[in-house]
């Protein structure tokens, strides 16, 4: 497929998710936030959880930033795994 001239920003795809494919992004966000937060309960300072093999990663003010498939590597990331990575 070729390159689109247009870039479409990530609002427009959460707008066109929500508007066109009747997708609920609020419920979709309170969900994986409560999961997060069962996952990350009796636990401080962590800079990810593992949910059935998806890593979210947080930020310090504890929030989520990014989330991948924990069996592959991040986009861009090369060489071996680093320790963190590893459980």
């Amino acid at each position: 497929m070729k390159k689109p001239r247009h870039r479409v920003t990530d609002h427009a795809v959460l707008r066109y998710l929500e508007r066109v494919q009747g997708i609920d992004i609020e419920a979709v966000r309170r969900e994986l936030g409560a999961r997060i937060d069962t996952a990350c309960e009796g636990f401080e300072g962590m800079c990810a959880v593992n949910i059935e093999g998806i890593s979210f990663r947080l930020s310090q003010n504890g929030n989520v930033t990014t989330c991948f498939e924990r069996n592959r590597p991040e986009k861009g990331r090369s060489g071996p795994p680093r320790k963190r990575d590893i459980e």
